[in-house]
């Protein structure tokens, strides 16, 4: 059987195993906003666990990080370590609890509907709905391109029709299922991605002759500023993009979401442990990504010629030199299992921000909770097209792109949400001045061209702090029922 061959029954194989749970979810599904959009609360903590992964460390950790990892080198592992403390453990930790008995408490089920019921703030959930909408819908692009990548490079099918073929299967599943399917394909994804980048590793290890090895190769080229911390990239690039995809992730919905879907408060301890441990795959892409400086040296000189975004095929071309074809269609699996997990999310997310929170709770649209679920199934086919279309003429590089979609969200949305869940004193001002700051400092700290050498999330969370914390003590303070709404009695949240 020829490698195509092999690459397309496997894919059949397993794109017909995620078509499949995404109709047994879907029946699965109650026909009601909730449980559209977050399972009717009724996620275990292995599930909530591995999709959490899986939606955080997708296609572009996958392909994006093994890029970074080439053009930057092994500095690029301080990334991985930081996605898994901070983007992970630490926010499991700190968020997770308060998140589910807060949002439970609220009876929200979304961000934006967190921020108008948290601070009596229409206004907030309406700033929050429509980033949060615009900019996943760009970060979904990083993520197809990603896919496309893969396929481009591992079976030879054209970018276009690798973006069509995994994009139409994710948007079918999503408009069936709603969150279950979301997250129950994520779990399977999960374990997918683990094997696939674990098998990678090891494959190119043996490869190159070791770690030790790649050392010693990557110290031969430019001074060995490849080997060294922070080298090629230097502190202010490699501290920002630290902190954009690890503490970025507090103010992601459809990533701090999996928290509101929890079955109970109590059983985030275990789910900490399994997403921590879980997340440590996230070291594997850039690590990768450095081997394949030394194994596809050539790439440089490519993307010397056609641009950056040459860089996001480092690891496809990995993959192609070291794996046979069984193990390609197992990585190629891989990578389809994090792009689609995370696209996913985000799509699901996207929805419930123009169905729920704009069309119906900020323009007053009188829809039931079954026209709440056609109408998000609508929606879904509709975003989904649009990401695709983006898709096909990428702007950028998989992680330049998710970074700056994520700095805008993230500093629209993270103070209000993470501080909103210990601070009795945020006002409603405080939260729309926030909001409305951080979103603006970040686009335009990025459209001057980040002065020095800071990316956008760095300002624009700065400017979000000060101006929550600010607005906030100059403002009368809110309402005691308000607090006492969200808090519980005596400041004590009531576990759920």
């Amino acid at each position: 059987m020829s490698s195509a061959a092999i690459h397309f029954l496997f894919l059949g194989l397993y794109l017909a195993a995620l078509f499949a749970i995404g109709i047994v979810t879907g029946r699965k599904m109650k026909s009601s906003a909730e449980g559209f959009f977050i399972g009717s609360r009724s996620v275990g903590p292995w599930v909530t666990a591995f999709s959490f992964v899986s939606a955080y460390y997708s296609s572009v950790v996958i392909i994006g990080g093994g890029g970074f990892g080439y053009r930057f080198g092994l500095a690029t592992l301080w990334v991985g370590a930081t996605n898994v403390i901070v983007g992970t453990l630490l926010a499991w930790t700190i968020l997770g609890h308060r998140t589910r008995r807060m949002t439970g408490r609220l009876g929200s089920i979304t961000m934006p509907e967190f921020f108008a019921r948290r601070y009596n703030s229409p206004e907030a959930r309406v700033v929050s709905a429509l980033v949060i909408g615009l900019f996943l819908v760009l970060y979904s692009v990083s993520i197809l391109k990603g896919m496309g990548n893969a396929f481009e490079v591992l079976i030879g099918l054209r970018y276009e029709y690798s973006i069509l073929l995994s994009g139409l299967m994710i948007v079918a599943y999503v408009a069936i299922g709603g969150y279950l399917a979301v997250v129950w394909t994520g779990f399977f994804q999960g374990w997918v991605m683990l094997f696939g980048l674990a098998l990678l590793t090891a494959l190119a290890l043996v490869r190159v002759g070791g770690f030790e090895a790649v050392c010693a190769r990557l110290a031969t080229i430019d001074n060995g500023q490849y080997l060294r911390t922070p080298g090629v990239w230097g502190w202010a690039g490699l501290v920002s993009y630290s902190m954009i995809v690890s503490f970025g992730v507090w103010g992601m919905p459809q990533l701090v979401t999996r928290f509101y879907s929890i079955k109970t408060s109590t059983v985030l301890k275990l789910g900490t442990v399994l997403a921590t441990v879980t997340g440590a795959m996230a070291l594997l892409p850039y690590l990768n990504g450095a081997i394949a400086r030394v194994v596809r040296p050539e790439l440089a000189d490519q993307a010397r010629q056609l641009g950056a975004t040459a860089f996001d095929k480092a690891i496809p071309l990995l993959v192609q030199e070291v794996m046979p074809p069984w193990a390609s269609a197992v990585f190629l699996a891989a990578v389809v299992a994090a792009g689609m997990s995370s696209f996913a999310a985000v799509l699901i997310v996207v929805v419930s921000a123009l169905v729920k929170d704009l069309a119906r709770d900020s323009f007053n649209l009188r829809l039931t909770d079954r026209q709440q679920v056609v109408w998000s199934r609508l929606a879904s086919v509709l975003v989904g097209l649009v990401a695709l279309g983006v898709a096909m003429r990428p702007p950028a590089m998989i992680l330049v792109i998710t970074g700056f979609a994520w700095a805008v969200i993230a500093s629209t949305t993270l103070w209000p949400y993470v501080l909103g869940l210990y601070w009795r004193r945020a006002t409603r001002l405080g939260t729309f001045i926030s909001m409305l700051g951080g979103c603006l400092v970040a686009l335009a700290w990025e459209a001057l061209g980040r002065p020095l050498g800071l990316h956008g999330f760095i300002p624009g969370l700065a400017a979000g702090l000060v101006l929550y914390l600010g607005a906030s003590l100059l403002s009368p303070a809110p309402d005691e029922a308000l607090v006492t709404a969200a808090f519980g009695k005596d400041g004590k949240q009531l576990r759920r």
